[in-house]
């Protein structure tokens, strides 16, 4: 089983190295990790998705919070969330493939954003089932390269987000 975690935390140098060394000291297993801005410019939000087969989710949010630098952590396995991920699929194809190709990505409401000699690369965003299924139908044609951004998550509607208050620590 999975669990996500959203966390807000101080946008400072070496906040990510804090809680990655948090999870390696713990022995906890990172399936996906991602960081980025928000709307405020002194706070950045961490997406961690964990294996918790061994793992008490509570106890790592728990463990965050003794972290200086963590404002907030919710755990959004089981609420009303929004996840995504955004994948770059290198696809081997000729010339006279590529409209097969862009079909295929269009389906899955991907889109080609590049296009070389003999290949093609496409966007994708979404869970990954979706990016899976894609990728399934691209196999064929010879699947050159691909990155995962990660997945990203938010919670839906107005209210039951992660708080954020400034000069306070959770």
């Amino acid at each position: 089983m999975q669990n996500t975690l959203i966390a807000l935390v101080e946008n400072k140098p070496g906040v990510l190295s804090r809680v990655v060394s948090l999870f390696h000291h713990r022995n906890f297993n990172i399936e996906s990790l991602n960081v980025g801005r928000t709307e405020k410019p002194d706070v950045s939000c961490m997406t961690i998705v964990m294996d918790s087969q061994d793992v008490d989710a509570r106890r790592v949010e728990a463990n965050l919070y003794k972290l200086v630098n963590v404002i907030d952590v919710q755990d959004v396995t089981n609420q009303h969330s929004i996840t995504r991920d955004l994948a770059l699929i290198k696809v081997k194809c000729s010339p006279e493939k590529r409209d097969e190709v862009a079909n295929l990505a269009s389906i899955f409401r991907a889109r080609v954003v590049d296009v070389a000699p003999e290949s093609v690369v496409v966007e994708i965003t979404g869970t990954e089932d979706k990016i899976e299924g894609l990728m399934e139908l691209l196999r064929p044609n010879g699947i050159l390269e691909m990155v995962c951004t990660g997945q990203v998550a938010m919670m839906r509607g107005s209210g039951g987000g992660v708080r954020y208050t400034p000069g306070t620590n959770g």
